[in-house]
């Protein structure tokens, strides 16, 4: 069973969320919180396997709840529920450290998966917004970082949303190989975490 937080200063949406959340039989609503101060002692106290956070709420905001969540909880995944013209807010809650984003008018198996997609490790990324998104990443480098063959080939695969295990299979090569072609991806191409690596390739290659 999926373990879910929401995290929504309307009331309405709560009750919307938690509704679609009573239609899947491996998901459950475990809590609530109306602003980011409630949702980083809610996230410790349950310790959910996904966080719905919505990004403008009294107190604290989204994004700084979300780092202070991943900081102390790295291990819980949080999706980010948006709208068209949260753009910069989604950016900044992705370096924050959020698995991915999805939209509030998605449709209900769009937004269901995209909780199971976090759950897996996988970065849930709506795609259309995605290419807005990216596009607003202004401050990447025109010269791209140099890539080894086979970490070009782990990254690649990261943008396909691949976890460590099946890359691992895909390849031929130990998954703790893959663990450590990932750490220095990470430092060569500047990011934090697999979402922040997945959205680098995107960008990338359009």
């Amino acid at each position: 069973m999926i373990r879910v937080l929401i995290v929504d200063d309307h009331r309405v949406v709560r009750m919307g969320l938690e509704l679609l959340l009573e239609q899947a039989d491996d998901l459950e609503m475990v809590g609530w919180a109306a602003n980011g101060i409630d949702a980083i002692v809610m996230a410790d106290e349950l310790q959910p396997d996904v966080i719905l956070m919505d990004l403008s709420m009294p107190e604290m905001d989204g994004v700084a709840a979300t780092r202070a969540i991943r900081e102390q909880n790295p291990a819980i995944n949080i999706v980010v529920l948006t709208s068209f013209s949260d753009r910069q807010r989604v950016l900044a809650a992705l370096d924050a450290g959020a698995t991915g984003y999805q939209l509030k008018d998605a449709e209900t198996e769009t937004l269901l998966d995209g909780v199971r997609n976090a759950a897996a490790g996988h970065a849930p990324l709506d795609p259309r917004v995605a290419t807005q998104v990216l596009a607003s990443r202004t401050d990447r480098s025109t010269q791209g970082p140099q890539l080894t063959p086979r970490e070009e080939e782990v990254l690649r695969l990261v943008g396909q949303g691949l976890l460590n295990k099946q890359i691992a299979r895909r390849l031929g090569i130990a998954e703790s190989t893959v663990k450590t072609h990932l750490t220095n991806v990470f430092q060569t191409i500047g990011v934090q975490d697999r979402t922040q690596a997945a959205l680098w390739v995107h960008d990338r290659d359009g």
